[in-house]
């Protein structure tokens, strides 16, 4: 019997029919928390740009990213769209005003099955992709790195919100579209939040002067807040904001040099922006060996019987985000 393996795949539900910046430091200057506090990696943070309705937030991944995507050999492409999307599910559900999680998901018929990231409110992130490593090679031959579109096919790009057992979740659907889960999660917003949103995200392998290689991720948003009477109009405003937004650069949102002070202070350093207090961000599974227990106990006794291994006797289930082998003695469950 082959073994057991921990999919973190969540089946959904089909809707039913029913100007440039610019690069001198002059201007006013960026409204900052206490840039002595603020951690240099590894942080979800909110920002407003001053006296405007336009706001936004910013990831930085380091360690808790490369643990993700150093927990299983995957190809370029594939760890570079799943390192997307865990900067962009702590960009969402940093947000979130609950305790809860929100999940990424991503599937298609493309030579990646799915990828899914959850983010949860303490701060903790975990990752998978499934694909043909057959797929991802042949669609790998051309000089430009395939994306998401690429990668995943014709599919679905899903947003869910888990507030708990007792919660039903709610979730919303848009079709995949773009090389990148940014413009995803821009079309989801527009179509499905009704929110003008830009995102930025920036995925790469960086080496040390160790020549050790860890993989980063960085990510960046910013939203529009809708006009009314006491607001005023915000269209200006947010057409100026777009425009110093999409000179971010790759590099920047990745680089361990740039802190996410002085990345902000570069964008937006004309008009001022405020970062507020920064969330620490953290690899971590939740799987443990109760909860391999209690999925093993859903399964009829005689379905257990054929998870035996022959040769140790023993049910061997892997966790497929964080690839923790678990031995469990048939008897025990």
């Amino acid at each position: 019997m082959a073994p057991c393996r921990f999919s973190p795949y969540i089946p959904f539900r089909p809707p039913s029919a029913s100007s440039g910046r610019t690069a001198s430091p002059r201007g006013r200057s960026a409204l900052l928390t206490d840039t002595a506090s603020i951690p240099t990696d590894d942080l979800v943070a909110g920002f407003q740009i001053e006296n405007q309705q336009v706001r936004g937030r910013v990831v930085r991944l380091g360690a808790a990213v490369d643990t993700i995507l150093a927990a299983h050999d995957y190809p370029e492409p594939v760890a570079n769209l799943l390192g997307e999307a865990c900067a962009l599910a702590a960009l969402v559900g940093s947000a979130l005003k609950f305790e809860g999680k929100l999940i990424i998901q991503a599937q298609g018929d493309g030579p990646v099955a799915y990828v899914v990231a959850d983010y949860d409110t303490s701060g903790s992130l975990r990752g998978y992709c499934r694909y043909d490593a057959d797929r991802v090679a042949q669609a790998s031959q051309g000089f430009a790195r395939p994306g998401a579109q690429t990668l995943l096919g014709k599919g679905v790009f899903i947003m869910t919100i888990d507030q708990g057992p007792d919660r039903e979740r709610h979730q919303g659907i848009t079709a995949v579209e773009g090389e990148t889960l940014a413009l995803c999660a821009e079309h989801y917003f527009a179509q499905s939040e009704q929110v003008p949103t830009r995102v930025r995200l920036a995925v790469g392998e960086l080496t040390t002067g160790e020549g050790l290689r860890s993989w980063r991720a960085g990510g960046a948003m910013i939203q529009n807040v809708a006009e009314d009477q006491a607001r005023g109009a915000t269209a200006d405003a947010w057409e100026r904001a777009q425009a110093l937004f999409a000179t971010t650069g790759d590099d920047e949102l990745i680089d361990p040099e740039v802190p996410t002070d002085r990345l902000l202070y570069r964008l937006f350093h004309e008009d001022g922006v405020r970062l507020f207090t920064p969330k620490p961000l953290r690899a971590f599974c939740r799987c443990s060996h109760e909860r391999i227990m209690d999925v093993l106990r859903s399964f009829p006794a005689e379905e257990r019987v054929d998870m035996v291994e022959a040769d140790t006797g023993l049910i061997r289930v892997t966790c497929e985000y964080c690839s923790s082998v678990y031995q469990v003695e048939p008897g025990s469950v």
